[in-house]
Order: C-alpha cells, then sequence, then structure tokens
C-alpha cells in the first residue's frame, strides 16, 4: 500500500533529481552563500569566484536587495548580506532554547577565564558556530555566528565525538575526511581515537593548535534532558595566553559550565 501523502509536500517528495529543483533559485543561493564568506565583495569578483557571468550576478543580487537580503556599499561598491537574511536565520536558532540559555553561562565564563566563550552544533562533519561572548582583551578568538569547522579539528567538535557511542564513531572515522590543517591536526584514526579516550577521562577536549597554529580552545559537550550530546560550548584564545597549563586550569571551569548549561536544559546527573 502506497504511503499516504503528507501536506505540505508535492506527490514526488522523495525525488531529489536535478529535474525537480528550481535551477534559478539553486543558482541564487549559492550566489548568497558565497557572498556571506566573502563579504564586501564586488560584483566581478563575486561574478569571477562563482564563474557566472556579471549580468546574472546582477540581476540576482538586486532581487536580493529589493527584499533586504543583500545590500550594496555605495561607498566601496562591495555587496553584503543584508538584514533580512540575518532575520531569516534567525528563524534556525528559534528552534531550541539552548542559544538563549547559553548566553549568560557564556558570559559568565568569558568573565571568569578572561577568553571568548562559544556556543556551537553539530552540522554534518562540521561544528556550526550559534553564539559567541567575545573577550575584553586586545587580541582574541574570533568565530562569529555561522562559521564553520571540521569536527576533528575544533574543541566542541572533539567534545561531540567523544560522547559517540564505539559503533557510531568507528562509521564516521570510517567515512570521514580527516583534513589536516597545521602540524598539530590529529589527521590520522588512531590519534583521534586516543584524543576522544583523553577527552571522555578528563571531561573536556582541547584544540591545541590543531586548526589555527597560535590558537588553543577548551570544550566541552551539553547534553538535553534525554542524555544526548546537542551542542558544545568553549573557551579560545591565542596560545601565548591561553597555555597548556592554563588550559588544564581553564577545563574544569568550562566542563563546570557545560553541566550547568546541560541542567537548564533537563539533564540529570550530566558528567
Amino acid at each position: 500500500m502506497a504511503e499516504p501523502r503528507r501536506r505540505g509536500r508535492p506527490r514526488a517528495f522523495n525525488d531529489r533529481t536535478a529535474e525537480n529543483t528550481v535551477q534559478s533559485l539553486d543558482r541564487a543561493l549559492t550566489i548568497l552563500g558565497a557572498l556571506a564568506e566573502a563579504g564586501g565583495v564586488g560584483l566581478s569578483a563575486l561574478a569571477q569566484r562563482l564563474d557566472q557571468s556579471p549580468a546574472t550576478v546582477y540581476r540576482v543580487l538586486t532581487t536580493f536587495e529589493r527584499h533586504a537580503i543583500a545590500e550594496l556599499d555605495p561607498a566601496t561598491q562591495g555587496w553584503h548580506v543584508g538584514p533580512r537574511a540575518f532575520l531569516i536565520g534567525s528563524a534556525f536558532l528559534r528552534r531550541t532554547s539552548v542559544v538563549e540559555r547559553a548566553r549568560p553561562v557564556l558570559r559568565a565564563l568569558m568573565e571568569t577565564t578572561g577568553e571568548t566563550a562559544n556556543l556551537g552544533i553539530a552540522r554534518g562533519d562540521e561544528v556550526l558556530f550559534l553564539s559567541q561572548v567575545e573577550t575584553h582583551a586586545s587580541i582574541r578568538a574570533f568565530f562569529p555566528p555561522g562559521t564553520v569547522s571540521p569536527l576533528h579539528a575544533s574543541g566542541i567538535g572533539k567534545a561531540l565525538l567523544a560522547r559517540f557511542d564505539a559503533e557510531r564513531l568507528e562509521a564516521w572515522l570510517a567515512r570521514a575526511r580527516l583534513e589536516r590543517f597545521t602540524p598539530a591536526t590529529l589527521a590520522e584514526a588512531g590519534a583521534l581515537r586516543a584524543d576522544l579516550a583523553l577527552t571522555r577521562t578528563r571531561g573536556y577536549a582541547l584544540d591545541n593548535e590543531e586548526r589555527n597554529e597560535g590558537m588553543r580552545c577548551v570544550a566541552a559537550a551539553v547534553l538535553d534532558a534525554f542524555g544526548e550530546p546537542v551542542a558544545g560550548i568553549s573557551v579560545s584564545g591565542p596560545a601565548a595566553r591561553l597555555t597548556e597549563a592554563a588550559a588544564a586550569r581553564i577545563g574544569d571551569e568550562v566542563a563546570a559550565a557545560a553541566r550547568r548549561l546541560s541542567e537548564g536544559l533537563g539533564a540529570r546527573g550530566a558528567e
């Protein structure tokens, strides 16, 4: 018996072929994504980056501009993501209370450690940063909302991976691309397994200049009412200031902050 069609979906909703997509919309969203990554980019440069004609890119941008999704800086002639794009993106954050509940925890963590505090979630094989409270120091780590980083090369990513059961972790390792970013990146499965075991023992993960040379990050997983990891919080800063000794000390504070946030989400006895 055929499965009944759900409301809001056409009969061919399982069809993911190119024939069932809107090509012009697909092209427009590709342009928007490139604009978000570049920021303040000129028309010609954006068109060249996407290997599309300037006329096509211009039509898309002016359409976005009409809806305040993109805007042009008259002084520099650079295109930027517009305010309505932020409002649309904020709808994603409203899907969960973790962002709202994390703000006071992040703020307190920044004040006690003196370093930037971050909140991120897993999205595929990457960490998506959702919120940040920056340190008052002039030299700081900067991961604005929307920034992504590979799971294996970020503190939050490794904190979340450490919560995987053995079967899930091995399945992930079998398909993951462990790209090397610095000499310290854990780009071999064995080294990453050992690091995740250490993370589980001490209660926090450490990104020891594995994504960016000169930057360290200490992180811990945040659990929901079912004990599932739904996010991670971290403290990050320059390695010259966030030394290995300081990271070990801050690790306990980050783990405690993650437990408080987990309890706020309904977790009980989070370890």
